[in-house]
């Protein structure tokens, strides 16, 4: 017995790098030495030596929304949400991502499949403006279904000590400006998928208040705020950055503020996309589990003192972003709901 037949095609691994090499290619930038194949990549920071230059990591994965790409048959969108979810993390500490490492682990190695996933973990990296310098495809036969994976991902970043976001700057009577999500993004399917079930053609069926099918809706990719970020820090005081992920405003937003600073939250000063009424109606939950376990419509808020909020959200929706003042800080701890039920 060799190692094909124990269910492990090396071959089938050369093609599937073949295949990747071109989406990979795609993100590469001045900084990127070397080429794919080595047993680490290369990323040159000469260009960030100025100052006092320091480097930001984030790591994460898909989770359970994978569930939905297996029933779909749909893996070119995933990718995305794995950069999203490390990139959207390191720019909170005002850092600009340089670099993406992937691992995607299999029951069965397609090329052509793992080519599809790669080319959304490089689309992802594109609209971050980092490089996808390498990654590992693990082909784990008995381990994972034949069809099914996993992926998850590295981002290292870098930001000059001074001008990184920690928070310690904020103050009661701050406000919030909230950036509007895609949808649900890439946290709380564990739930999600009690909810709308896994039944492919119910799924499948147009949803008139989602204008789409809740497959589609679901496997909508995470928004990704990087360059959004970015921009708003060269010009504007953002003082804390939270990005929503799992856990929602309640776990999350606190997260910027220094000992001492909470917050108050008008759950009513956005449109609330329709698929989170579409979850609250399923569920029969209260605003405050529902806004401690989904991202409810705002997939990052920014903390910035109350006189430039409304330049903030004119130059966020001027880069394409939907933003809203949406609360504001206060002596305390935690979040507080106004117009909760």
């Amino acid at each position: 017995m060799d190692y094909k037949e124990a269910g492990v095609d090396v071959t089938a691994g050369y093609k599937a790098v073949e295949l990747m090499k071109k989406h990979v290619k795609s993100t590469f930038d001045k900084n990127v030495l070397g080429d794919l194949g080595s047993f680490g990549g290369f990323y040159s920071i000469g260009d960030y030596a100025s100052g006092e230059p320091v480097l930001v990591a984030g790591t994460d994965g898909v989770g359970t929304k994978l569930k939905y790409a297996f029933i779909a048959d749909k893996h070119d969108t995933v990718g995305i949400d794995c950069v999203a979810m490390c990139v959207n993390d390191v720019v909170c500490q005002g850092a600009k991502p340089l670099l993406f490492l992937d691992y995607m682990a299999v029951g069965k190695l397609f090329p052509e499949q793992a080519e599809k996933i790669v080319s959304g973990v490089a689309e992802g990296c594109r609209q971050s403006g980092c490089a996808l310098i390498g990654g590992e495809t693990a082909e784990m036969p008995g381990f994972y279904s034949v069809g099914e994976y996993d992926l998850a991902g590295f981002s290292v970043g870098i930001v000059d000590r001074k001008k990184a976001v920690t928070g310690a700057d904020i103050k009661e009577g701050y406000a919030l400006v909230g950036l509007k999500s895609s949808g649900i993004h890439s946290n709380g399917f564990s739930l999600v998928r009690k909810l709308f079930g896994e039944n492919k053609s119910e799924l499948e069926s147009f949803e008139p208040r989602l204008g789409k099918t809740v497959l589609e809706e679901v496997l909508t990719p995470t928004r990704i705020y990087v360059k959004t970020a970015l921009s708003l820090l060269k010009e504007y005081p953002v003082k804390g950055i939270a990005h929503i992920t799992g856990g929602g405003f309640i776990e999350n937003v606190p997260r910027m503020f220094p000992r001492g600073i909470g917050c108050e939250i008008d759950i009513n000063a956005y449109d609330r996309l329709p698929v989170f009424d579409m979850l609250k109606e399923k569920s029969e939950l209260s605003d405050s589990k529902l806004y401690n376990t989904f991202n409810m419509g705002i997939g990052m808020v920014l903390c910035v003192p109350q006189d430039a909020a409304a330049d903030v959200v004119s130059a966020a929706n001027a880069l394409g972003e939907n933003a809203y003042v949406i609360g504001k800080t206060v002596a305390g701890e935690g979040v507080k709901l106004i117009g909760a039920v």
